[in-house]
């Protein structure tokens, strides 16, 4: 069988040998191969575990904190999202010794 493919662009009209294709395609069983195997139902779970755990580790967390009114005005004045800017210098200065060791 040969293999066939297209760049399919959301405004590009398909012709009828595009769609006819398109919908013999869809009508194919989805088969196995040594190089693609199914995945047992184990496998699935094993997924399934290392995402939530993924997840787990990534979900923000609210806090107060308090800033002064200049870091305030400076944060904002980065648009919006500035929250989500503020996290990453954060996270970026925390991993840095140096600069936890100056300001303690």
């Amino acid at each position: 069988m040969k293999m066939v493919s297209y760049e399919l662009k959301p405004e590009t009209k398909l012709s009828e040998e595009q769609e006819k294709m398109l919908s013999d395609a869809e009508k194919r069983p989805v088969v196995s191969d040594e190089d693609c195997p199914e995945l047992t139902e184990e496998e699935l779970a094993q997924f399934y575990r290392v995402s939530e755990k993924r997840r787990e580790e990534h979900k923000k967390q609210t806090v107060t904190l308090r800033l002064s009114p200049q870091a305030l005005k400076t944060a904002k004045s980065l648009g919006k999202g500035y929250t989500s800017v503020l996290s990453r210098i954060l996270e970026s200065a925390l991993r840095d010794k140096e600069v936890i060791q100056r300001y303690l």
